[in-house]
């Protein structure tokens, strides 16, 4: 018979178990408590700082805000340089996923060329990404509204309305006020060469020439900011705080709008410059240089055919030939040279020489004859008549006796052959010729017929119509030298600063017999009824002095002739005259040259009388106040200065 087996539970030892079991998992719980506890002790307390600026960063943002540029005006307060609103279609880069597909979605509402597309592709690639980029400007009333109704489907894409920069006179000034234009690569290379980058975090564009780039960091101002509170497609929900940008300083330039114009109307087809300058206190009353180019082009970025254009072309509007025009001074620099002369003790005033129209080294086997501009010669000529006359032969043989060495050192006390300390970055030195200069340059020894070209101010001698203003200028104050300047005052927040005068160690070993001789000459040049510049004047209310000059571009043989219908017209003769007036009291020197256009006297000094009569018609000698000189003697500026 088979018995029934049962298993019999220890209730004991499965209550152990549970126990155990039960603790495990309470120090499990507890443990995990802690940790939970401690992440939220770390979160909420010991990281609070931090996680709460991370979130601020997220919710709050830091914009920009660009000061308005600084206007610049003329001496009657005529607004040269403004800015006006425009609107412009921007995109931040940072915010878009993809780029292209973004563009053509928005060329479907707003017409994008292509050079539109492609500017702005390369525009972005040196700008910050959180940054919005233009990649079209000037938008129409129309254009913004079409957008607006579809702004909603393109996140990181806005219609900004900005302030643009605005010349209202277009060419005109271009050359002195300069313009505006994109920040490139070359220029926040600049910005951050020296310290300046964040000041231009809001800012588009930027000075590139003239007075705009010269006086930039006064005109740009200083940038502001806003805290806003944006949501998460970082679209400004409010406001938060605000520091207000510091606008850029107002100048005030000694430049006259009606001298501008009346320049631009002399000059009309005609390549050239003419530059009218106080030699009180070195003021520029008017500076143009032909042909021109509107300034409006450049600011919100000039399309490349228009560029092209601009840049190709055979005139070179681009160049500033009032800074950067290197010209023969030609017989504009014979007073410098006669003065030069006198002091050397080469020549009285009654030392004459005998003309016979042409000249030739003494005392030397040398047949060549150089030539002077009047073949049949002036006969017996002396200082006066050297000067009213503009007599060649007196200057190839005084040049000859001088040397090169005295020429090129007094030529650099009156400023030639370095900078003029002009406010503009755009000039050059052209160049006062000597020994050291060509064994440099050409490897080869002055010759004394280089020297002969030297006395007419031809050959090497090269020369900038500011040069010869400011020389003009050293001549009528007897050795003072003033730099030139266009800025006369800086407004900043509401106060007037005049901007100081500043002057060169002057020529102050030169007798002041010297210096009248001289400038008796010119005015006989003007008023003697056999001086050059004679019949441009004739029947002027006022008293002016001056000289004409003829500069020869290429060299004829000596039994050559020069035959005008028979010469290239860019080989022709530029026309150059420098003067002053009134002669007793000067408060003008003006400078023309007009290139290939022929005889300084007959093609130059009208354009200068034109200059002088409105001038004096505008009433500017009683409108200006002169500045004061400053005691403290300028060093002549060695800096590298644009195109050089």
């Amino acid at each position: 018979m088979r018995r029934n087996s049962y298993q019999i539970q220890d209730h004991s030892a499965e209550a152990n178990l549970f126990a155990r079991r039960a603790i495990i998992s309470f120090v499990f719980v507890v443990c995990m408590m802690g940790v939970l506890i401690g992440n939220l002790y770390y979160l909420q307390v010991a990281s609070y700082q931090s996680y709460q600026t991370r979130s601020n960063d997220n919710r709050i943002k830091v914009q920009p805000i660009a000061p308005n540029r600084g206007v610049i005006k003329d001496i009657n307060g005529n607004v040269l340089a403004t800015n006006e609103p425009t609107f412009s279609l921007e995109i931040i880069p940072e915010l878009v996923d993809d780029m292209d597909e973004t563009i053509a979605a928005v060329s479907e509402v707003i017409e994008l060329s292509e050079e539109h597309i492609s500017a702005f592709k390369k525009s972005i690639k040196y700008q910050r990404r959180f940054k919005g980029m233009p990649i079209k400007t000037k938008l129409t009333e129309k254009e913004v509204a079409s957008f607006s109704v579809h702004q909603h489907k393109f996140p990181g894409v806005s219609i900004e309305a900005r302030l643009a920069r605005y010349y209202p006179y277009d060419s005109f000034l271009t050359h002195a006020v300069g313009y505006v234009g994109k920040i490139n690569k070359k220029d926040i290379h600049r910005l951050e060469q020296n310290s300046q980058i964040q000041n231009y975090a809001a800012t588009r564009s930027i000075g590139k020439l003239g007075i705009e780039r010269f006086y930039e960091t006064q005109l740009h101002g200083i940038t502001g900011s806003e805290e806003v509170e944006v949501n998460h497609r970082s679209r400004v929900i409010r406001q938060l705080s605000v520091t207000p940008p510091i606008p850029g300083s107002d100048l005030h330039l000694s430049i006259d709008v009606e001298m501008q114009k009346k320049a631009q109307e002399i000059l009309d087809g005609n390549r050239g410059a003419i530059v009218a300058m106080d030699p009180r206190d070195g003021s520029i009353l008017a500076l143009y240089s032909n042909p021109s180019y509107n300034p409006n082009y450049f600011v919100s970025g000039i399309s490349q055919k228009l560029y092209s254009k601009i840049v190709n072309s055979k005139d070179k509007p681009m160049l500033n030939r009032v800074t950067q025009g290197q010209y023969p001074p030609a017989s504009t620099v014979k007073p410098q040279l006669a003065l030069l002369g006198l002091h050397n003790k080469l020549i009285t005033p009654e030392t004459t020489i005998w003309d016979p129209g042409y000249w030739r080294f003494p005392n030397l086997d040398v047949k060549r004859r150089f030539r002077d501009w009047k073949p049949s010669g002036h006969g017996h000529v002396n200082l006066s008549l050297s000067i009213r006359q503009s007599c060649d032969i007196y200057y190839y043989d005084l040049a000859y006796r001088l040397g090169i060495d005295e020429i090129s050192k007094f030529g650099h006390r009156f400023g030639f052959g370095n900078y003029t300390g002009i406010d503009l970055k755009e000039e050059s030195k052209a160049n006062m010729p000597s020994r050291e200069w060509k064994k440099e340059r050409f490897k080869q020894p002055w010759y004394k017929g280089d020297t002969i070209s030297i006395g007419i101010g031809q050959g090497y001698w090269t020369a900038t119509p500011i040069q010869l203003a400011m020389a003009t200028s050293v001549m009528v104050n007897k050795g003072t030298v003033i730099e030139p300047r266009i800025v006369t005052g800086i407004t900043n927040q509401g106060e007037y600063q005049a901007t100081p005068v500043k002057i060169r160690e002057p020529i102050d070993d030169v007798e002041t017999e010297n210096w009248d001789l001289i400038l008796k000459a010119m005015y006989d040049t003007v008023n003697a009824d056999n001086g050059t510049a004679r019949s441009a004047f004739v029947g002027s209310v006022y008293s002016s002095a001056g000289k004409t000059g003829t500069a020869q571009l290429f060299s004829l043989g000596e039994d050559e002739e020069y035959e005008v219908e028979k010469v290239a017209e860019r080989q022709r003769d530029n026309a150059m005259y420098i003067g002053f007036a009134p002669f007793d009291s000067p408060s003008i020197v003006i400078v023309v040259a007009v290139e290939n256009a022929g005889g300084g006297g007959s093609n130059a000094a009208p354009i200068a009388r034109q200059m002088m009569d409105l001038y004096f018609a505008l009433g500017i000698p009683s409108k200006r106040k002169v500045a004061p000189l400053i005691d403290i003697v300028a060093p002549v500026s060695t800096t590298v200065k644009a195109g050089e």
